[in-house]
């Protein structure tokens, strides 16, 4: 299965998933990742290649320092690729980002986060992976 594969069959309380952008890093153009998540939802995702870290969707909103921990694979691996899925209303606005990761070690794919985005203007979140 592939990432984008893992994210589009996740679909939260049935919302479709209609747009998957993978991750690639604003300094370098690297798809390689540490990735950070925190209780209340958010992610930033640390570029293996030139140690730029960049929030995913609204996380920067969201961010907790204090309570941001490593994401690890069942495998015991650390280093991912990243994509963000977005499931957007008829308006085009996003009502969902499901963030998902593949790790680089086994090549295990799965859906670390997800949540609800209950504003507008909203669909610059698409590509904020």
């Amino acid at each position: 299965m592939t990432l984008e594969e893992a994210i589009r069959e996740y679909q939260e309380d049935g919302y479709e998933v209609t747009h998957v952008v993978a991750s690639v890093c604003g300094g370098c153009g690297g798809t390689s990742f540490m990735v950070q998540v925190t209780e209340d939802q958010a992610m930033r995702r640390t570029c293996l290649g030139c140690g730029l870290a960049e929030f995913i969707g609204d996380s920067d909103e969201h961010w907790d320092e204090d309570d941001a921990e490593e994401c690890e694979c069942t495998c015991g691996g650390e280093e991912f690729a990243a994509a963000l899925g977005s499931s957007c209303r008829p308006d085009g606005e996003v009502r969902w980002l499901t963030v998902g990761l593949r790790c680089l070690k086994c090549g295990l794919c799965g859906v670390y986060e997800d949540w609800k985005i209950d504003y507008m203007p909203s669909t610059h979140l698409i590509t904020r992976a």
